[in-house]
């Protein structure tokens, strides 16, 4: 299987050292054994929707309304591969991937979405492992306000209703399974101000142990197949 990850943006640079690229996070979600190609949408990208059979689309400090000369293209791009290829978006990913498809994204009005989040299961999918409640970091302020048609909801939560899609050949989230706490911790600790309270609480959320591992593993079956 051939996979490719579309790079939307970078990690914080300070961070890199420690935490490694955003390229190396998204390996994370790869099945075991598997590589991916990494190629920069913002500059350029891939010559073709059939270079890979599965695409991985990552977060971006971007929103899919700003007006940044690689959205549309991007869309364009994951209109023409949606069939062709397994998509997984990931945050900005799960935004973009929606918008594309038919579906809308705004800057909630509800503010940040950042600790760790429970979401239900509401649409168990067969590449998942049952129902059970699912913990992950999370880290966004906009969000996916209506899904695309024939779209299923995954994963939802008070704060984030249309947290996980499935469009049967291609499936998105708005959390971070991705992320390791310790990243998301001192992703935290560089918005303190900017956070605030909320901030201080959401890095203790992180303390305790998420479900990252059991969300990667539903995205390794997913690609698999």
């Amino acid at each position: 299987m051939r996979i490719g990850i579309l790079q939307c943006g970078e990690i914080p640079e300070a961070l890199i050292p420690a935490h490694g690229s955003m390229g190396g996070m998204m390996r994370r979600l790869l099945p075991p054994g598997r590589d991916a190609t990494l190629h920069d949408v913002t500059t350029a990208l891939p010559e073709s929707p059939t270079a890979c059979d599965a695409w991985l689309v990552t977060g971006s400090a971007a929103g899919v309304y700003d007006d940044l000369p690689w959205i549309a293209p991007l869309k364009q791009f994951l209109v023409a591969a949606r069939g062709r290829a397994k998509l997984v978006g990931i945050c900005f990913g799960h935004q973009v991937m929606a918008e594309a498809f038919g579906g809308r994204v705004v800057k909630s009005d509800k503010g940040w979405g950042i600790g760790l989040h429970r979401y239900a299961v509401t649409a168990p999918a067969p590449w998942m492992d049952g129902a059970a409640p699912i913990r992950i970091a999370a880290s966004h302020q906009d969000q996916v306000v209506a899904a695309p048609p024939g779209a299923r909801v995954t994963l939802a939560s008070d704060f984030t209703p249309l947290a996980g899609l499935d469009y049967g050949d291609a499936i998105s989230f708005q959390c971070h399974p991705e992320f390791t706490a310790d990243f998301s911790i001192a992703l935290l600790e560089g918005r303190r101000e900017m956070h605030g309270a909320a901030g201080e609480a959401a890095i203790e959320s992180l303390r305790i142990p998420d479900d990252a591992p059991r969300m990667r593993g539903w995205i390794a079956r997913f690609l698999e197949g």
